[in-house]
């Protein structure tokens, strides 16, 4: 490569390093696809608008199709492959295969990864679009499927299996200790 236009990185991807020379053009997706055999992050639409691509840097996420390789550089890089503990699912994971939460399964692992997030951004308190009271003494809101739908619609599924995924999303985030708000109607 030409030593103008590239760069050596080290990315720490699922606990890691990896180091590299990559264009400097290279997204993390291509990066993570054709360069480490990380294929479980998919390439949709590769302008950054299905979320297919989603992954977690430093714990929130990212449409890894936009993100540039050499900017991910120090980060901490989590794809679907980093999600379980060995063999044991996570609990995202596993709610999603007990209700269902994918069809073709194709956008599944950003569906997952935006899952995470979205569960730890709850916790923290972080108010969404959905949320009716945003005041600080309000509290944390109930994670109603208004919210799952909210904060999770940068990703789509063109299967159509969005009820599943609000449902899979709710248990996970009672699976891991959050409050959570009966999901309403299904999504349509």
């Amino acid at each position: 490569m030409d030593p103008s236009t590239s760069s050596a990185v080290t990315l720490r991807v699922n606990g890691e390093k990896y180091t590299l020379t990559v264009d400097h053009r290279t997204t993390l997706l291509d990066a993570l696809r054709e360069r480490l055999d990380l294929t479980g992050t998919k390439k949709g639409c590769d302008q950054g608008q299905c979320g297919a691509c989603t992954v977690l840097l430093d714990g929130r996420r990212a449409v890894a199709c936009l993100q540039l390789a050499v900017a991910a550089e120090g980060r901490e890089i989590t794809t679907i492959e980093g999600v379980a503990d060995g063999d044991r699912l996570h609990p995202v994971q596993q709610a999603f295969l007990e209700l269902d939460g994918y069809q073709c399964g194709y956008c599944t692992p950003g569906q997952i990864c935006s899952a995470l997030a979205v569960i730890e951004e709850h916790a923290a308190g972080w108010p969404s679009a959905a949320t009716e009271d945003v005041r600080p003494e309000a509290g944390v809101p109930a994670l109603t499927a208004d919210e799952i739908r909210e904060r999770m619609s940068g990703n789509l599924c063109r299967c159509g299996a969005y009820a599943q995924i609000v449902q899979a999303v709710a248990r996970a985030a009672e699976d891991v200790g959050n409050t959570v708000g009966e999901p309403k109607e299904a999504v349509a």
